[in-house]
This record gives C-alpha cells, sequence and structure tokens, in this order.
C-alpha cells in the first residue's frame, strides 16, 4: 500500500506565493530566436535549414539523427539568419539555428484529428515522435521512447508528475489550473497505448484547489485516480513519486518501466495532447520568472528560443540587482552568468535572488551529526560517499552504492558543517558515467 510519501526529504522554505496567484501570460518574442540543436537527451538534432532561407511557424528546422534525439521546429517566421555555435544556459556554446524574427508569425497548416480513438498505438507515438516531444519537467528524454517500452502489457500505472516540489517554481500549478481539461487528455491518450494501466494524477497536497479540479474533472473516468502526497521536497523525483504512489520501488540501474511505471511531468503530458490531437509540434513551454529581485514575478507561455533578457523585461525588469541567477530551482537548477541565452524544451524557471546564501558558507570538518543520512531519500551515507569523492576512492565510492545519489542537494541543505556534499557525490557520478560511456 503506497504511502503517499517517501522516507528522507526535507521542508526548505517554498517561495511559490511569488509567482502562484497571478495567471499565465503570453510572451511574444522581439529579437531573434536561437534553437540549440542540443535541447535532449541523445544525439543532436540535424538542420535541413540553410541560411537565407525563409521558414513559417510550426516549420520542422532540424530533423532528429539517431533513435534517441527529437526534431526541433521554428517558433515564429522569419530567415534564418546564420547556423552557428551560441552560448547555451550551461555555458557551452552549442550549434543552434537562429532566425530573424518577421514579426507575422506565419504558420504552417496543421493535422489535428477529432479522436485518439481514430488513430492506432503506432499513430499516436509517431504523432509524438515528429512532434519533437521531449521531457520537460528537465531531463530532456524523448517521450516516445518512454512511451515504446518492450512489454507494454506489463505497464499498470501511468503517473503524471503533479508534485513540483522544487522551491519558488509554480509553473505546472498554473498549467493544472488554467489547463486542467488538456492534460487529463493528454493522460487519456497515453492510458490508450496500455491497456493494462491505470492513470495517476500525483500532486502535492499543498495543491488543494489543483487536487479538487482535477478530481472533478476525472469523477466518471474509472481508470484514472487523483492522489494528494504529503507535502515534501524531493516528492516529484521520479524514484520517490513512484514509490509514494504505487508502493514500488526502483534504483539507479532501473527503469521506471521495470516497476511497471510511465512516469511524465504535467508540461509533457500536454505536449502530448497537442502533438496527438492538434498535430502541433512541441514549440512553446510555460517558465517561471520569479526571486526577490524581479519586480513582477509570474508564469510566461514562451516561445521556445526566445533570449532570457526579453523574459526579464516582461517580468518588469529588475528592481534591485541580483547576486545570483539560477536556470531552473535553488535545489537541482544551476547558477548562471548571463542572460544572453536562449530558452529551449527543458527551461523550466529563471529565479532572480538578491543574496547568495550558498557563496557566504564556510565548510568546515563533518561532525557525524547524521543529518545527511536522515535526510537522503536514497538511503545512502551522503558524508561517507563525499568523502570518497573527495579522495577520489572509487570502488569504495560503487561499493557504498554512490551511484544510487539523485543528487536532489537534500544533504547540503541539512548539513550544519555546509559541506557540498551533493556536488562533491555529483562529479564522482559524472566521472562514473563518462567511464561506463567509453565502455
Amino acid at each position: 500500500m503506497a504511502k503517499l510519501t517517501f522516507v528522507g526529504g526535507i521542508h526548505p522554505f517554498d517561495g511559490k506565493d511569488m509567482s502562484k496567484d497571478k495567471p499565465i501570460k503570453e510572451v511574444l518574442p522581439k529579437g531573434d530566436l536561437v534553437y540549440p540543436l542540443s535541447q535532449h537527451i541523445g544525439a543532436p538534432a540535424t538542420p535541413i535549414v540553410a541560411k537565407g532561407d525563409h521558414v513559417l511557424t510550426g516549420q520542422k528546422i532540424a530533423e532528429a539523427s539517431g533513435f534517441v534525439s527529437a526534431p526541433i521546429y521554428a517558433t515564429v517566421s522569419g530567415t534564418v539568419k546564420a547556423i552557428e555555435p551560441r552560448r547555451v544556459v550551461t555555458g557551452d556554446n552549442v550549434m543552434s539555428i537562429v532566425v530573424e524574427n518577421d514579426g507575422r508569425y506565419s504558420e504552417v497548416a496543421y493535422s489535428p484529428v477529432d479522436s485518439y480513438e481514430e488513430l492506432t498505438k503506432e499513430q499516436i507515438i509517431g504523432r509524438v515522435k515528429e512532434a519533437g516531444v521531449v521531457g520537460m519537467g528537465g531531463a530532456g528524454f524523448p517521450t516516445f521512447i518512454k512511451l515504446s517500452p518492450k512489454e507494454p502489457e506489463k505497464i499498470e500505472y501511468v503517473i503524471v508528475n503533479c508534485a513540483e516540489c522544487e522551491p519558488y517554481l509554480t509553473s505546472d500549478y498554473r498549467r493544472m489550473l488554467e489547463e486542467p481539461e488538456k492534460l487529463v487528455q493528454g493522460l487519456k491518450i497515453i492510458l490508450h497505448l496500455f491497456g493494462n494501466a491505470r492513470g495517476i494524477l500525483a500532486v502535492e497536497d499543498n495543491k488543494p484547489d489543483c487536487i479538487e479540479l482535477l478530481k472533478k474533472l476525472t469523477k466518471d473516468e474509472g481508470r484514472i485516480s487523483v492522489k494528494a502526497l504529503k507535502t515534501k521536497y524531493p516528492q516529484g523525483a521520479e524514484r520517490q513519486i513512484i514509490f509514494a504512489s504505487t508502493g514500488r520501488s526502483i534504483n539507479s540501474s532501473m527503469l521506471p518501466a521495470d516497476a511497471g511505471c510511465v512516469v511524465d511531468n504535467v508540461d509533457t503530458v500536454v505536449a502530448v495532447y497537442h502533438a496527438v490531437m492538434l498535430g502541433k509540434p512541441l514549440m512553446n513551454r510555460i517558465v517561471t520568472v520569479t526571486g526577490d529581485a524581479i519586480a513582477d514575478p509570474r508564469n510566461f507561455i514562451v516561445r521556445i528560443g526566445t533570449n532570457y533578457h526579453e523574459l526579464v523585461e516582461e517580468a518588469g525588469g529588475f528592481k534591485e540587482k541580483p547576486v545570483k541567477i539560477i536556470s531552473g530551482g535553488p535545489m537541482m537548477g544551476f547558477g548562471i552568468f548571463d542572460l544572453d541565452v536562449p530558452t529551449t524544451k527543458t527551461a523550466s524557471a529563471l529565479l532572480c535572488l538578491t543574496q547568495d546564501d550558498v557563496s557566504r558558507m564556510e565548510p568546515s570538518a563533518c561532525i557525524n551529526c547524521g543529518k545527511c543520512v536522515e535526510a537522503c531519500p536514497s538511503r545512502i551515507v551522503p558524508r561517507r560517499l563525499a568523502d570518497y569523492a573527495e579522495s577520489y576512492r572509487e570502488e569504495a565510492f560503487l561499493a557504498e552504492n554512490g551511484m544510487e545519489c539523485c543528487e536532489c542537494g537534500c544533504c547540503s541543505y541539512v548539513c550544519p558543517a555546509k559541506r557540498p556534499l551533493t556536488q562533491t557525490i555529483k562529479s564522482m557520478r559524472k566521472m562514473q558515467l563518462a567511464k561506463r560511456k567509453k565502455k
């Protein structure tokens, strides 16, 4: 029996009041649109346009270059200005297609359907694949692969991750309130692929209005239930939401399908609805622009490729110069040094803060208090793993299950000695994953 929560976790300040009560606002880009060819896990997309070509909104401009890859579409009409390396939020220079916006937003014709039931399962998956839908919770894994497990008859649960446990982020919350019908319809489409599965809308119980609304919309849906999960970070992590919703466990060497589950983020499920029912490719997403340095924090529906500077302007600019700017949330996001970067399929939030608490911290020796162990949702010993990582003791790191770390940041958050436990463990995990890839 699922307990609707998990062992471990923390309760950080959530900061959601800044933006959660403001309706989603559409942003039309003013400048050039930049489309990095790597916006997903797997092989970069391959350009199918050239400099000087005129493109339309919804036109494919780069195609998938491998099985694990995804196509990219223009989100405005205009002229291809360049195909060249451009900086992205990680600080890397990534080959990108640059489109000069003509401001007309001329659009291609799409191919909607009256009912998803008129499509075969293969056609549904094909429409999701062709639309370039990827995991929009941050992972960027091509969604059609997730919807094509080797043994679909063994999938028993399709879980929609509605938890949104990361502090400050409210994009999923606004999507659930303003477009719940699309979310439910998207879930029904996915359930159509898995005849033995039940759908779960897994929402943290700090969103009672969403829970009530979704329950009302699904009261006559025999295969769909709404589960109110206990509010705790990282309730929305894949392993934790599966355990909280179903009582089933997976580890780092398993996929959700191994536990009979498929897990998708709110925005991803809505993108599936757009792809299957409307025939529309993935062209926009909701981005939370927030923090105490922002004049008017809120959520924007953004055309992919829009510059972050424009989003800050739409949010009223800075009321105070930010000391720290984070792409994503404070727990799993990462600091950025330049706003002159484009939004992508996996861009969830821009957090601008007037204080940088982390940089002021001075790490000291571990005091063996055990708080990191209590908080760890993966049930490992972070302080010991960090010691192994710092001294490059790879065998000991692996023997102590270091690869089970989900990099949630709970251990660093609670550590009274202010040790950067998560960051240290993450570095060793990256090294081990790179070695596995070489093999």
